[in-house]
């Protein structure tokens, strides 16, 4: 889906790399998340990756297309959408089915696929009930599903999430992070950079980013086994993992690679069966 070659990106011609040389490839269909310290360069990353940004030096290509080359911007950010973390400053229409009808609207698409397209990220986040309703009337957690909305009516192949929970309350977070699990399960290429390990941990992929390079790259047991590292970055460890730890330190013969809650579940009643 997307393949980022040498790609080194500078903020002005005579400034420092902010990114150094990043290799990537993203599969089609695959969740990666993008995770590392403030600074290290993610959201400058992701920005590449719809042509937002232009690589100083490498290339990017989407679908084979050029980021460089402005002819293949418009449909390179239909392809790649992209929800930011403030979600109200997404917000560009007086209600609900107006701002989500805006995207494809700059598409020219006949008024009756709009109309399609609108009834159907609206129903795929749970918003029908506030259609009509004034966007700024929401809550966070709402704006922040009107926008994932927005972008899903564009009927892109991949979709960057950009520290969407930020401004969320846990309820708001659980919403975004269900109707992102379902987006996976149907296929769409995702990317998400989060601080908040919790939320990853069932992604494809992590990517651990440092000081503008790739410092790790692997499934999320393979780079939370890492947590001298991580940790060294200033980055948390999942709960489950830390809990886990702290039962190996314990004596207890628990499986390190155990990150979610029913997995660890599962692990600590079959030691239990165990036992004699």
């Amino acid at each position: 889906m997307i393949r980022v070659e040498n790609l080194v990106y500078r903020y002005g011609s005579q400034g420092d790399p902010v990114l150094r040389g990043i290799d990537l490839e993203i599969k089609r269909g695959e969740y990666l998340a993008v995770i590392g310290p403030n600074g290290c360069g993610k959201t400058t990353l992701v920005k590449h990756l719809n042509g937002l940004l232009r690589p100083s030096e490498g290339t990017v290509l989407v679908d084979g297309m050029d980021t460089s080359e402005g002819r293949s911007l418009r449909e390179i950010r239909r392809k790649v959408g992209m929800v930011f973390q403030n979600p109200e400053v997404q917000i560009v229409g007086m209600t609900v089915e107006e701002d989500v009808a805006f995207g494809p609207g700059n598409l020219g698409l006949p008024p009756e696929e709009i109309r399609r397209r609108v009834e159907e990220a609206i129903s795929f986040v749970g918003l029908e009930t506030h259609a009509r309703r004034s966007p700024h009337d929401l809550s966070s957690g709402e704006q922040q599903l009107l926008a994932v909305a927005g972008v899903l009516a564009m009927a892109p192949d991949c979709i960057i999430l950009d520290e969407p929970t930020t401004y969320l309350d846990p309820a708001g977070t659980r919403k975004v992070l269900d109707v992102v699990a379902r987006l996976h399960l149907q296929g769409v290429t995702l990317v998400h950079i989060t601080h908040y390990m919790d939320e990853i941990v069932e992604t494809d992929r992590v990517v651990v980013m440092d000081r503008g390079r790739i410092a790790l790259s692997g499934s999320p047991p393979e780079v939370f086994s890492e947590q001298d590292i991580l940790l060294d970055l200033g980055l948390e460890i999942p709960s489950v993992t830390a809990f886990m730890k702290k039962l190996r330190q314990m004596g207890v013969p628990v499986d390190p690679r155990v990150l979610t809650v029913e997995d660890a579940c599962r692990e600590i009643t079959r030691l239990l069966e165990r036992r004699p």
